[in-house]
């Protein structure tokens, strides 16, 4: 049963009076602190409306919309005709919440993705933490309520991987910062705030294709990206350097979101349609994900052109490489493995205080290739 004496609450903070939030958030977030910090115990009964918004200096209906946000998340009991009390189970509740650690991503099914969840998920159990995933599908909208959500479950930490058919804006990763949950970018960042970055180095990527082609004997190829963003100019970029101004690249670049697999297939059959009904056509394809390069080499075999006697193939994924085809790509490896495990290590550090929530700590995650069975040295007479 709630005890009957009132606790006094001290004085609520001003707060940030740029922010964003409502000011009935700033005063749950505050009786949320008061509660985590034991000022509030179990039970203990909470002045009344017109005594608290007295006391803290707010308006009443800034109490009551406080309060009923309060009730609504389990963490104080409302009775009539005798108060409002902090409930018995809230530090459990907030506890639960607490040991909540969330990863956003474009997509989970394809690419390094699947595996880069599986390491962030086994990392955060060695912590004994929950893992929450959010799919944003590229979609900027996506990601926006995934924020909130979070925001609403007071989560320990997220790590994201940002949009990038449209960029992810400064103030997506801020509103997380401001509600004091640690940020952790992952493959990229996002232009105009500080927090810490693990990074994929996609022009190094490119560079790496480009010089496994390049010792093939490999000097017409193309390139053959998802969608249109920064990492795949980057990749093209480091490409171009790594084979050299006397080979030829020839660019298809998908038109839609990347995740679109079915419109990308199409677009990525035309394209070949296209490239080898040249004079020299291709010897040698990269593609920005393995996902394509699967797509591209199920293509040429229908089309009766062997890899890699015909045609090499070289994709871009996971050190961990799965069943059928995945297994068999030559393919530059990204370490998802380590990038899971980094994300939950520095959550962990923010949120213990060892390190700010906006620090500039920036990682790059390393490289390595996957030879497999998709490149050959080239066959055409140079």
């Amino acid at each position: 049963m709630p005890h009957h004496s009132s606790t006094q609450l001290s004085e609520f903070p001003s707060g940030d009076e740029n922010s964003h939030q409502p000011k009935y958030e700033q005063l749950r977030d505050y009786v949320v602190a008061q509660i985590e910090s034991g000022a509030l115990k179990s039970g203990a009964a909470l002045p009344s409306e017109n005594r608290l918004a007295e006391n803290l200096k707010v308006a009443r209906s800034t109490v009551r919309q406080a309060l009923a946000s309060l009730e609504k998340d389990g963490l104080v009991l409302r009775v009539h005709g005798k108060g409002t009390f902090v409930h018995e189970e809230a530090k459990q509740r907030l506890r639960k919440s607490q040991d909540l650690f969330a990863l956003v991503l474009p997509e989970t099914e394809t690419a390094f993705y699947p595996s880069l969840q599986r390491s962030f998920e086994n990392a955060a159990a060695e912590l004994h933490n929950q893992v929450i995933v959010c799919n944003s599908n590229n979609d900027i909208d996506k990601q926006a309520s995934a924020i909130l959500q979070l925001i609403d479950l007071r989560v320990a930490g997220v790590a994201i991987v940002p949009t990038t058919k449209t960029a992810t804006p400064a103030f997506h990763i801020r509103q997380l910062q401001k509600h004091n949950i640690p940020v952790v970018c992952c493959s990229r960042p996002v232009q105009g705030v500080q927090s810490p970055l693990l990074s994929i180095p996609f022009e190094d990527i490119g560079k790496l294709a480009g010089e496994e082609i390049r010792k093939a004997g490999h000097t017409h190829t193309a390139f053959f990206g998802s969608s249109q963003s920064t990492a795949t100019d980057l990749y093209l970029q480091g490409f171009r350097h790594a084979l050299g101004s006397d080979a030829t690249v020839d660019v298809f670049v998908g038109s839609g979101p990347g995740i679109d697999h079915e419109s990308l297939s199409q677009e990525s059959d035309a394209a070949l349609d296209r490239l080898f009904q040249k004079p020299e056509p291709p010897t040698a394809i990269f593609c920005g994900f393995d996902s394509l390069a699967e797509t591209v080499y199920m293509q040429l075999t229908q089309r009766g052109i062997r890899v890699p006697q015909d045609v090499s193939i070289v994709g871009f994924g996971g050190v961990f490489r799965g069943g059928g085809l995945s297994s068999h790509l030559a393919s530059v490896a990204i370490d998802e493995v380590s990038l899971g495990e980094q994300a939950i290590e520095i959550l962990e550090r923010m949120r213990r205080g060892q390190i700010p929530l906006d620090s500039g700590e920036h990682r790059q995650i390393s490289l390595s290739f996957n030879y497999g069975s998709t490149l050959a040295p080239c066959g055409r007479p140079v």
